[in-house]
């Protein structure tokens, strides 16, 4: 399961009408007042297993009966629109991070302070993660970030440390760059996956999203085709999802990767590859890996019906419980997102510990921008494709910039 996958933007005036008309109507007679429903993104075999087992274990404790619905990530919020159009919308909701906001700024989520659910050993960065303009709407169960990942053999037999700066991955990129092997693999591509990989270079280097021409963000992108230029990162990667940066590193095709937790599962059938991972490198010692936190968070839509709203954050507290959040993150790779949580299973995976590290300088791509992040990611990527095939970073970035403000 990957951070960031391809998601339809809608505008923020059509989800404010149906969810408004949703909360105003109140619930719909398509709902069976003795089942409860979580929607979630889910579809894939284990992860539609891990969840439905939490599902029984809450069942059990709540002495409810809760049912889960699964749709296509790309799905979740379509979904989610059709059936407030229809009155029948379910008691908890799975949002990708990136994509609450938009319901939130459009009236359709509960605060979940408000139905008594509390943020209390849940680090700032994490709460934000959940937060949209001073409301707490989404409960994480885990987070992921990126890392640097590396091939051992591949860097033992070079002779190579793990790098740490950009000037030493820039160095080391280039020494393992032989015949078909590239020496890193990133994804670049014209979808979130390619923002998701860039946020930790704009970040780390000072840049903003706010100011997307300004000066840290193009020596980003610029070191990103400086990779290109020494022949250490493949042209194919503005073509390339996270997936596919996977089956690069995996096929041997490349020394090192930019990937997260949730290529673990995939990595792990290769008995034959000894990799490790690491913070990703940062442009001066002593900086900041500053990456994205990915993920999804559970919420209440607000539908009218109080007290099955106050069910429904039940339902979220016992999902996001510290011993639910370890066994999920058990199965998924990913970090609780509860501190107490966090150190059990800093222990229990110490070869992850970097990935610890890394989410906790990590943030939210939508801290700052909130609804609008959708237009700043369309941006970027567009920027990404015309510097990484010719154009000038500042020009391309300069564009990006007029089309975020634009919103278009």
């Amino acid at each position: 399961m990957t951070a960031a996958r391809r998601r339809a933007a809608i505008p923020l005036t059509v989800v404010s009408v149906l969810v408004a008309s949703a909360a105003l109507a109140g619930c719909g007679s398509q709902r069976d007042d003795d089942v409860y429903t979580v929607l979630n993104s889910s579809t894939d075999a284990s992860y539609h297993g891990w969840d439905a087992a939490t599902l029984k274990r809450c069942s059990a404790r709540l002495g409810l009966t809760i049912e889960q619905q699964s749709v296509p990530a790309a799905q979740v919020m379509t979904k989610s629109l059709r059936m407030a159009s229809s009155k029948s919308l379910p008691d908890v909701i799975q949002f990708d991070a990136s994509e609450m906001p938009t319901f939130a700024e459009a009236g359709g989520l509960v605060d979940l302070t408000s139905l008594g659910l509390s943020t209390r050993d849940i680090p700032k960065g994490i709460v934000d993660f959940g937060s949209y303009k001073g409301g707490y709407y989404g409960a994480a169960r885990t987070v992921n970030t990126l890392a640097l990942f590396y091939n051992k053999d591949v860097l033992k037999q070079a002779g190579l440390d793990v790098p740490t700066t950009w000037a030493e991955m820039k160095e080391t990129a280039k020494e393992l760059t032989r015949g078909k092997r590239y020496g890193i693999a990133l994804s670049a591509g014209g979808a979130e996956d390619g923002v998701f990989q860039f946020t930790p270079f704009m970040w780390s280097n000072g840049g903003d999203e706010t100011d997307l021409d300004s000066k840290p963000v193009a020596e980003a992108l610029d070191y990103w085709k400086g990779l290109l230029k020494d022949g250490s990162l493949s042209r194919s990667t503005v073509n390339w999802t996270q997936a596919d940066v996977n089956d690069q590193f995996m096929a041997g095709n490349a020394a090192m990767m930019i990937n997260g937790p949730w290529q673990v599962e995939t990595l792990d059938t290769k008995k034959s590859l000894h990799w490790g991972i690491a913070q990703i490198p940062v442009p001066e010692s002593g900086d900041d890996s500053v990456g994205p936190l990915g993920g999804a968070v559970l919420t209440v839509p607000k539908t009218g019906d109080t007290a099955r709203e106050r069910t429904a954050a039940k339902i979220v507290g016992c999902m996001s419980s510290e011993k639910e959040q370890i066994t999920y993150a058990r199965n998924s790779w990913m970090v609780p997102a509860n501190e107490k949580a966090a150190a059990i299973w800093r222990e229990e995976v110490p070869e992850l510990d970097a990935l610890a590290d890394q989410v906790a300088t990590a943030r939210s791509r939508t801290a700052k921008v909130g609804a609008g992040w959708s237009s700043v990611s369309l941006a970027l990527q567009s920027a990404f494709q015309s510097a990484l095939t010719g154009q000038n970073s500042a020009d391309a970035l300069k564009k990006a910039q007029a089309r975020a403000t634009s919103g278009n």
